[in-house]
């Protein structure tokens, strides 16, 4: 199997636009992952990083300003490396960025990263619903941090009617351009959509005192809301025993559809030359595969679970089975070619 990589998921938004609270929600509603945080401020005072202390199981809270231009490559990687160190259990590392970040500076950080324990796990960009069109009048840079993201999160949209939320989704549009726009109140999304839960071996039950995570999870059961967050986007599941064929799956991905937030899952190719296992990981329009052996008794299958908000399930299993290869003696070493331009071990 291969090492398993965390995903780093990279936060920004304009200041005010709700970005450490979405965070909050995310640790106290976190299902036991791990969630290392690397907080942003900008000025003397971290506020936002006193806000999130204690909540966290791994903090690195930068005071001496704006990420993208006082920490170099390798600067970000000391923290990454330390939030992702083999003793660390962290599940996901979330970089919350200054409202005043260029987004574009942080992906190439992330991405010239040399630590070999996390790959980029997207952007995503919270816009604040009600103040959104006189800040882009201010700012009409927000476009491009919009036409970089991965998703998009209409923060606060409880604050305007139907009319003003139809008018500002069609504004937003034709600027992010098939990238799933998600409307919440106070940064409520489901974690699902950035990680995955932790799937940890199993422990004998000892009596123990309850920590906050506990009791935050048993009163949001209590209050009935466990399924609200899912209402904003859908996760279908791809199986098929039979092998892909490299270059349709290619094809497949270079233009899936719009809405498609995430894709993850194992492709079997089954090419005599390239008997291993290929991991994929979508998010936006970023697109790895990670090679790995298969494990004994492991089925050779592929196993895929793509996430997105407004796709078409029918028309992504379809597209997914016309991937499907009936004739394995037409595939050949060199279809891998497509495959292998995004692959890494």
């Amino acid at each position: 199997m291969a090492q398993r990589r965390i995903p780093v998921v990279i936060v920004a938004g304009f200041l005010g636009s709700g970005k450490t609270t979405m965070l909050n929600h995310l640790l106290r509603n976190s299902a036991g992952a791990r969630i290392g945080v690397v907080v942003n401020d900008f000025g003397s005072i971290n506020i936002d990083a006193m806000t999130v202390a204690g909540q966290v199981d791994s903090t690195v809270s930068l005071g001496n300003g704006c990420l993208c231009c006082a920490v170099d490559a390798s600067g970000l990687d000391a923290m990454l490396a330390k939030l992702a160190g083999p003793g660390s259990e962290i599940d996901v590392i979330v970089i919350e960025a200054s409202g005043l970040a260029e987004p574009r500076d942080l992906i190439r950080l992330v991405l010239a990263s040399e630590c070999d324990r996390i790959e980029y796990g997207g952007l995503l960009e919270v816009v604040d619903a009600a103040e959104f069109t006189r800040t882009r009048a201010r700012h009409p840079e927000l476009d491009q941090h919009l036409a970089l993201a991965d998703l998009v999160v209409l923060n606060k949209t409880d604050r305007l009617d139907a009319g003003e939320r139809a008018a500002l989704l069609a504004v937003l549009e034709p600027i992010a351009v098939g990238t799933p726009l998600l409307p919440t109140a106070m940064g409520r999304i489901d974690p699902e959509l950035l990680f995955d839960r932790p799937r940890r071996p199993d422990r004998p039950e000892v009596p123990r005192q309850l920590s906050l995570t506990d009791l935050l999870r048993e009163d949001h059961e209590e209050c009935g809301h466990e399924h609200h967050l899912h209402a904003g986007y859908e996760s279908i599941e791809f199986i098929s025993a039979e092998p892909l064929n490299p270059r349709r799956l290619m094809r497949f991905l270079d233009d899936r559809p719009g809405g498609l937030y995430r894709m993850k899952g194992v492709v079997y190719f089954g090419i005599p030359d390239h008997k291993q296992r290929f991991e994929l990981h979508t998010v936006g329009n970023f697109l790895r595969f990670h090679q790995s052996g298969w494990s004994p008794g492991e089925p050779r299958t592929t196993q895929l679970v793509l996430i997105g908000a407004g796709i078409d399930a029918d028309a992504l299993r379809s597209g997914l089975r016309a991937c499907v290869e009936t004739d394995p003696e037409a595939l050949a070493g060199n279809d891998m070619l497509p495959v292998l331009r995004y692959a890494r071990g």
